[in-house]
């Protein structure tokens, strides 16, 4: 099992001297679960750089938590399972992610599970990170970048008719463990293959030895069902089912007894097609997330009544892309479709009534089209555009239904907090595109490119139709049906370089975005509570990455990386809350033949540029808890061929059992406190594969 990390930034990137093995192991990614995660940069035809640092792969890591190792990838923690990425400064639906090709919305109004929540790592033979806006492929919006889960069954030889894999692995702190199989058999004409994993995982320690509340029970199966008539078309139908249960969160103030999760996929792909076509590629799904949080099953009851959200997140769509040549150059055209149906509510259970409309039937339903052409200039000059057309509306049904309990309907909280606004169907023309060049450099061995983009991203279903009711004890929550689409102006400039021992890359970038959607806080409305809302702004967001891999010897191999964002509130001329500050890594690698090991530090520089106070003026009002500290930790890590079936991988997190947080944090559930969750201590880990 190999951790890759990979930037498509050029063709100029060929394998180093350990890229053989690297691709050797690629070969058998049908029996590897989550062989490689990849980054991908601005230019086309990645290739694969090899990082020993296998970590990510470690047992019972949340997903959310194992990007959180790429440059780049931050992430907030709420709990133990259900780390939120961020990438570029960009969070939650500012970011395209998709399940084997399909979009899951969560469940949770205070994203306990965001999507990446319903991806367990070892169920994919790999995970591509498209960090900025590169792709009008996989629908609008998405402008901090995609995380595409994949999963690649290979086709069967003639000679083989069954393969798989076999996992168990254990996590000392918190005593969790975690059991995995991957089994496929077939022929040359189709195959049928089953995915299964089941994790426990108890509360783990942190640095001080605290006991952080982060305990969950996760088990998923998938089956697939695929028609291989030859190497170029293939059809497949799958599903997918995902139960978690007893979830706890200490940055929140509910648990959450389950979230569960089916889907189902059909994908057709051929390249056995006439005319100028070279492919078309179909895919059809439906997920169906159950969610369901409360404030006593799990825990004492502190607060002055039982409360109960259960809640439902149902999403439909596909796409149909086709590829052809063309004397002018490559095309890539397509269509796809998404409809996104969101349920929530409040009850108090204490007074069997229903206190809040929290979702109140809430429906998005996007069409787009787009087309894209590749265009080369010169054998060293090349050019990619696009331009990417959708048509989004929003509404939501239930915005009348005037909770019992509470004096206040969703329209009324609307109507109080945003002067008159009221829930109606808005209607969204989201015009994107993308322009970049790429130039292979005749004196060394590289590639520049240069990049300019366009995207524009419709407000969700929190930010614009949320409605939970407060006091004077709790504050409100209440999206704001007015709010305008963001659209964000991106340019990026980087290189790629590669020696004969070494290769680099790095990268500038600059995003200005007109009515971007800030979540603030409003305490001037007479006679009703401080609330969390929603407005537009201006703002600017710029930074950088630099990427560093050097082979000392034929054993000795490192790796560097570094990633800075800043994000400022133009119109109010402050910081905007939730940026991460400036993150590298850097690892020592060695490899022998059946064994390998490698150290790697993790650090962060303590964040200032934070808005702890938001627009009420009241220090403590703002999205950031706090200044956060900077921190490093060490991991090492190893890893030991027995034979050629058999493989044990092991490792310490943190050895050092530095107490930390990572800055991101999150909110309270419906008490817009923030919390910030200390990471885990000292965690010693072994995992067990075997493969055939």
């Amino acid at each position: 099992m190999n951790f890759c990390y990979t930037r498509a930034a050029a063709a100029v990137l060929c394998a180093l001297a350990a890229g053989t093995a690297a691709a050797a192991d690629q070969d058998q990614s049908e029996v590897e679960r989550l062989d490689t995660i990849r980054v991908e940069g601005q230019a086309v035809n990645p290739a694969i750089v090899p990082l020993a640092s296998r970590p990510s792969l470690a047992p019972a890591r949340d997903t959310g938590d194992a990007l959180r190792d790429l440059v780049g990838v931050s992430g907030s923690r709420m709990g133990g399972h259900g780390v939120d990425p961020t990438i570029r400064g960009l969070s939650q639906t500012r970011l395209n992610v998709l399940l084997d090709g399909a979009y899951v919305h969560g469940g949770c109004p205070n994203r306990m599970d965001p999507p990446t929540s319903y991806a367990a790592t070892g169920n994919y033979e790999e995970v591509i990170v498209l960090k900025g806006f590169q792709t009008l492929e996989y629908g609008g919006g998405g402008p901090g970048g995609t995380i595409l889960f994949e999963r690649r069954t290979e086709r069967f030889d003639a000679d083989e008719n069954v393969r798989g894999r076999l996992d168990a692995g254990y996590r000392d702190n918190g005593g969790t463990w975690d059991v995995g199989a991957d089994v496929t058999a077939g022929s040359e004409k189709g195959f049928a293959r089953f995915i299964g994993s089941y994790t426990d995982a108890g509360n783990y320690d942190d640095g001080d030895g605290d006991e952080v509340r982060s305990a969950y029970e996760e088990s998923s199966g998938t089956v697939i069902f695929g028609y291989t008539p030859s190497e170029r078309t293939r059809a497949e139908f799958s599903y997918e089912k995902q139960e978690t249960r007893d979830l706890l969160y200490p940055g929140a103030g509910m648990d959450s007894q389950y979230a569960d999760n089916d889907t189902y996929r059909f994908k057709f792909d051929t390249e056995d097609v006439a005319g100028p076509f070279t492919r078309v590629k179909f895919e059809a799904y439906r997920s169906e997330v159950d969610h369901e949080m409360d404030n006593y099953t799990l825990r004492p009851l502190t607060a002055p009544a039982a409360m109960r959200a259960p809640s439902t997140s149902d999403t439909t769509g596909g796409r149909l892309v086709a590829e052809l040549d063309s004397g002018y150059g490559q095309w890539k055209l397509g269509v796809d479709v998404q409809n996104n149906d969101r349920d929530a509510e409040r009850i108090n259970d204490s007074a069997g009534m229903l206190n809040s409309v929290l979702w109140p039937g809430v429906d998005i339903d996007q069409t787009g089209i787009f087309a894209e052409l590749t265009h080369p200039l010169d054998a060293r000059n090349r050019v990619t555009g696009g331009l990417r057309y959708d048509y989004v509306t929003s509404e939501a049904s239930k915005a009348d239904v005037d909770p019992p309990m509470m004096p206040r309907s969703p329209n009324e909280l609307y109507d109080l907090y945003y002067d008159g606004a009221q829930a109606h169907k808005e209607r969204d023309h989201n015009i994107g595109g993308l322009l970049r060049l790429e130039h292979d450099l005749e004196a060394a061995n590289g590639t520049v490119f240069a990049g300019l983009s366009r995207s524009v991203r419709t407000p969700d279903a929190s930010e614009r139709y949320l409605a939970s009711n407060g006091s004077m004890m709790m504050p409100a929550w209440v999206g704001n049906p007015d709010i305008d689409s963001e659209k964000h102006h991106q340019v990026e400039l980087g290189i790629v370089l590669r020696g004969s021992r070494w290769d680099a890359e790095g990268s500038v970038y600059y995003n200005d975005v007109d009515d971007f959607i800030l979540r603030d806080r409003r305490d001037d409305v007479p006679m009703a509570p401080e609330a969390s809302i929603y407005r537009n702004i201006d703002a600017t967001l710029y930074g950088g990455e630099v990427r560093l891999g050097y082979k000392w010897s034929d054993n000795w191999s490192s790796q560097f990386g570094l990633a800075y964002v800043r994000a400022e509130n133009d119109t109010d001329d402050r910081d905007i809350a939730q940026t991460p500050p400036l993150e590298g890594t850097i690892s020592l690698d060695y490899s022998a033949g059946s064994w390998d090991a490698g150290a790697r530090v993790r650090a962060a520089a303590k964040q200032t540029k934070v808005d702890t106070t938001s627009s009420t003026g009241v220090e403590g009002d703002g999205l950031d808890a706090r200044k956060t500290p900077g921190w490093g930790v060490l991991d090492l890590y190893g890893r030991f061929e027995v034979n050629d079936s058999l493989s044990i991988d092991l490792g310490v997190d943190n050895v050092f059992d530095k107490n930390y947080a990572q800055h991101l944090n999150r909110s309270n559930a419906f008490d817009p406190t923030q919390v910030q969750v200390n990471e885990p201590g000292r965690s010693a880990w072994l995992q067990l594969s075997a493969t055939f």
